[in-house]
């Protein structure tokens, strides 16, 4: 396979993972997929990490993202030690 076609495949999966997390937050049901409100979000977002406030909501945004994470794969481990 040559250097473009794996760097293409790396960044394609790094899209879809992205857009993963804004399905796994509920964003795409929460806006009815209105692909405007979303972009807004995100842009209010880079506003506020740009800000006087960004180190605060990074770090706020973080330990929350953190602990979804982690409250996941607890799920998982539970649904995986129940099947028989």
């Amino acid at each position: 396979m040559r250097a473009w076609q794996v760097e293409r495949r790396k960044r394609t999966r790094r899209l879809i993972e992205l857009g993963g997390l804004i399905v796994k937050a509920g964003i795409v049901d929460l806006t009815g997929d209105d692909r405007a409100i979303i972009l807004g979000a995100l842009l209010w977002m880079a506003d506020k990490l740009q800000s006087e406030q960004g180190e605060h909501a990074r770090a706020l945004w973080s330990a929350k993202g953190k602990r979804a994470f982690e409250m996941e794969q607890k799920e998982e481990a539970l649904t995986v030690s129940q099947e028989p």
